[in-house]
């Protein structure tokens, strides 16, 4: 029975769009298939929306109002690996897609 080692890295995924999102979560997870890794695991944290109300008329007419909303996507990797292995410059020299927000901790 193989022991899992306490290293662990938390990676932090955010991004207004959840394509984006996803298909960087694929790229870290392609790039790091590679490394010997005792495990890897995605959770998806709840979408947060935040809704703006702005009147149409800047004068007259307060009863005519428009909503925007922009919703805020995200996901945490949390990565248990070998500390032999260098995972932290794997991360950070890769490339991920624009419009992601990225941030590498240890616990």
């Amino acid at each position: 029975m193989k022991n899992k080692s306490n290293e662990k890295i938390r990676i932090r995924l955010e991004s207004f769009n959840h394509e984006l999102l996803v298909s960087s979560c694929g790229k870290i997870m392609q790039t790091l298939s590679s490394t010997s890794l005792d495990s890897i695991g995605m959770v998806t944290l709840p979408t947060s929306k935040r809704i703006y109300c702005v009147l149409r008329s800047p004068h007259v007419d307060k009863d005519s109002r428009e909503h925007f909303e922009i919703r805020t996507h995200k996901r945490i990797l949390e990565i248990y690996y070998d500390p032999e292995v260098s995972i932290v410059d794997l991360l950070s020299n890769m490339e991920l897609d624009s419009g992601v927000f990225c941030s590498i901790s240890l616990p």
